[in-house]
């Protein structure tokens, strides 16, 4: 171990000898043929050297403030104007809800048959517009007019069969005025033949009169009584057919009735063989074809009415100052240069999901708290004056404040 010091001392004594020596000697030194790069690399680091400790310290240099005033100044206006652009927006944008959450809605009326039969006329084509109460289609009404005028002579012969019984009524009544006269020219001869008998008695009891004279007399008393009774018969009769032809009136008038509800039920039938629009707007998604056969309730075209709004959904979040009348900016993705204007009309008592087919149960035990849409009513304050049809995507802002 000694000797190997040692020797490892003697290697390193000559270059801890040239490490001592001073800077000068060993520049003076001339450099060896075997290390040419090795001195390259001290004289280069000898430089370095020498020119930082000839710079001046960090302390000593200017700032970049002041070594570049109008650069700095610069960034200082652009952050303030971001800052009060900032500001400004989000005080500007507090006043505003929106959403992209929209689209344009109207109650779509669905034109079907009313009743069966041939279809003879289209008198509209996809898309067509159309007036409050233009001829859509035609089915054919040859039964219907038949229907109806059979209905018609039904009503007809109703109230000549009133007209019968009213005749016979007053007939009626004549024979009644004739039975009550005779009933009082009956009423008179008994009278007279009571008389004649009382007056045959008294002479048969006085003896100035004849056996035969006084029953002749009392016979004729009997005759007139049943004379009379029959009389009043004959008149009860005659009043008691003029109850039976009232009822008969009435029983006709009700067969008028059922006859004249026959004929608005056939004349109804009639007017639904021309199926016209129920308000002015478009008809579309046409499936009648002239010549097929329609059945009632056979759904044969769709018709979208120009009354249009718009049905936003908002969070339930941003329905906190949203009140009917706000103003509200239309954006309607169809026409991205025109700008429309409405106001909110009504907001949904309930979110859309409660209106679902399928709501949402939260009682069933996996509730999880979702932000819901509420749909808000929006209408335009001015027809828009460009086709809009339901199901158009829009992005209306209200202001709530």
């Amino acid at each position: 171990m000694d000797a190997k010091s040692e020797r490892k001392g003697r290697e390193t004594a000559p270059a801890e000898e040239a490490r001592a020596r001073p800077r000068s000697d060993r520049r003076r030194r001339p450099p060896s043929g075997d290390k040419p790069v090795e001195n390259k690399r001290s004289n280069d680091k000898r430089a370095q050297d020498i020119q930082a400790n000839d710079s001046p310290s960090d302390g000593n240099k200017p700032s970049l403030v002041r070594r570049h005033p109008f650069v700095a100044a610069a960034v200082a206006i652009l952050v303030l104007l971001a800052i009060a652009a900032v500001v400004t927006w989000w005080l500007n944008a507090r006043q505003y809800e929106w959403t992209d959450d929209a689209f344009i809605d109207a109650r779509t009326v669905t034109v079907s048959a009313e009743i069966s039969g041939r279809i003879t006329d289209v008198a509209v084509t996809d898309n067509q517009p159309v007036e409050a109460g233009a001829v859509l289609l035609r089915i054919d009404d040859s039964d219907y007019q038949a229907s109806l005028k059979q209905a018609v002579a039904g009503v007809v012969a109703a109230r000549a069969e009133i007209a019968d019984v009213q005749a016979q009524i007053k007939a009626q009544n004549a024979k009644i005025d004739a039975a009550q006269k005779q009933v009082a020219q009956a009423q008179a001869t008994l009278e007279f033949a009571k008389s004649e008998d009382q007056r045959n008695r008294e002479l048969l009891a006085k003896g100035t009169a004849t056996q035969q004279q006084a029953q002749q007399a009392a016979s004729t008393l009997r005759q007139d009584q049943a004379a009379l009774d029959t009389a009043n018969a004959n008149a009860e009769a005659a009043k008691s057919q003029v109850a039976v032809l009232q009822a008969q009136v009435k029983s006709d008038e009700a067969k008028l009735q059922q006859s004249e509800a026959a004929e608005d039920q056939a004349r109804t039938t009639l007017t639904r063989t021309t199926i016209t629009a129920p308000v002015a707007g478009h008809a579309t998604n046409i499936t009648a074809a002239k010549g097929t056969y329609a059945q009632p309730g056979q759904v044969l075209m769709m018709f979208v009415p120009k009354d249009v709004w718009v049905k936003a959904n908002f969070k339930e979040t941003q329905l906190d100052l949203m009140r009917p009348g706000q103003p509200v900016d239309i954006a309607i993705d169809a026409y991205p240069e025109k700008a429309f204007h409405g106001r909110v009309d009504s907001v949904q008592a309930g979110s859309g999901t409660a209106f679902s087919l399928l709501p949402a149960e939260n009682a069933t035990g996996n509730f999880v708290k979702v932000v819901q849409r509420v749909p808000v009513k929006i209408v335009f304050d001015e027809p828009p004056g460009v086709y809009l049809g339901p199901g158009m995507s829009v992005v209306p802002t209200v202001k709530v404040r």
